[in-house]
């Protein structure tokens, strides 16, 4: 069953933000996973939910979204987006 990951997320320092961008898309292959949405500006429809950015990634498996999060690897990177952004993550597993 596929599990996607959810980041909403503000940059409050978009300097430090740079380096985590350019280099967790290698990541994200490495454990199968892949853009859905990256990014974006979503538009509010309901409820007072209304982030300023939104990430959407897929992965093959709740295990390899996890994988992901657990690479130790990319534990410096997750560093820089907790320093550089206010964010909330989810992971959800898909309906498959």
């Amino acid at each position: 069953m596929k599990a996607y990951l959810v980041l909403d997320f503000a940059i409050r320092d978009v300097a430090g933000f740079m380096p985590y961008v350019a280099a967790i898309p290698a990541f994200i292959d490495r454990h199968g996973g892949r853009y859905l949405v990256r990014g974006e500006t979503p538009t509010p429809v309901e409820g007072d939910w209304a982030p300023e950015r939104l990430v959407v990634l897929e992965f093959p498996s709740r295990a390899a979204a996890q994988a992901f999060l657990d690479d130790p690897e990319a534990q410096p990177l997750f560093a820089l987006r907790h320093a550089a952004t206010d964010g909330r993550l989810v992971l959800a597993d898909g309906c498959d």
